[in-house]
């Protein structure tokens, strides 16, 4: 097995989705093949936008693409991709982070291997992006966040110095770094009430709800979140409310959520407050889901927080 670096342009006429599938071309198979089983980091180059090293994933499998002679899928395991906290840059200090784009001066090389869309990536290179993007203190930083003298904070003073796969794997890790990434993106603001909330001590009230949960094939992407209020969350996993097929407008279980309060927690246009950037908006295949599988599917149980 081998790690890799996996290029991706939003607007590419490969059909990437990088939590779940990676599109290119027969050039590219072997090295791809090689990397069954294994991690790998996405990269944005330059033209395309500012990001950098964004994301990491593992590999599944690789099938031809139905339709596209020549090219190819790397299924994305379930589960297994996390955006970064913080998006990596091409250069630290001036110096490419793979030796790879590195020429024999220290200075970014050009051409060659800096125009490839998958790209071989030494272990120790792979840590360092993977750890410069996923700090090991997450869980301390966040437990600190707001109220920096908080018993979880005092608890995670010294973190273990978990091994990046470690990292990658483990449940709470992801949990810390989803939610950071989702409220972050939707700028602290509830996607379904619009309202930005903080209590005494400024930390934000709205919570990162997964439209698939991770149980049923849903993933840790932006992408499968909503920042939503806690009551608003509730609703949303219980089928209360859903998002239309425009993948914009709210829909509500008129029969067993009270007009009250609807009218109290839902903005009058029934409309999502998105991210700015459309790249992170609800990825309409996750929103399906949710629609056919979760919504209006059963009565709420235990009381009712309003």
């Amino acid at each position: 097995m081998v790690k890799l670096v996996l290029m991706h342009k939003a607007d590419s006429i490969y059909e990437d989705e990088p939590d779940r599938v990676y599109d290119f071309p027969r050039s590219y198979l072997k090295a791809v093949e090689d990397a069954v089983g294994d991690w790998v980091v996405y990269y944005e180059p330059v033209k395309a936008g500012p990001r950098g090293y964004f994301a990491a994933a593992k590999i599944e499998r690789v099938i031809p693409k139905p339709g596209a002679d020549g090219r190819y899928l790397a299924l994305i395991a379930p589960g297994s991709f996390l955006p970064f906290d913080r998006e990596v840059p091409r250069l630290v200090q001036g110096r490419p982070l793979e030796l790879l784009l590195t020429a024999p001066d220290g200075t970014p090389a050009r051409g060659g291997a800096t125009q490839l869309a998958v790209r071989r990536l030494p272990d120790a290179e792979f840590e360092r992006i993977v750890g410069l993007g996923l700090p090991v203190n997450l869980e301390t930083i966040e437990a600190g966040r707001y109220d920096p003298t908080s018993k979880d904070a005092a608890d995670a003073a010294a973190p273990f110095e978990r091994p990046v796969i470690e990292r990658l794997t483990r449940r709470p890790y992801r949990d810390v770094a989803f939610r950071r990434k989702v409220r972050e993106t939707y700028g602290y603001r509830c996607a379904v009430s619009g309202l930005r909330l903080r209590n005494g001590g400024g930390r934000p009230e709205v919570q990162a709800a997964h439209i698939r949960p991770v149980d049923q094939l849903g993933s840790d992407s932006v992408r499968n979140g909503l920042a939503l209020s806690g009551t608003l969350h509730w609703m949303f996993d219980r089928g209360l409310i859903t998002v239309a097929e425009d993948n914009r407008s709210v829909l509500v279980s008129e029969n067993k959520v009270p007009g009250d309060v609807v009218e109290r927690l839902i903005g009058p246009e029934r409309s999502l407050f998105l991210p700015q950037d459309q790249r992170d908006w609800p990825h309409p295949e996750n929103l399906k889901w949710h629609r056919e599988n979760v919504f209006g599917q059963s009565a709420p149980d235990g009381d009712a927080p309003w």
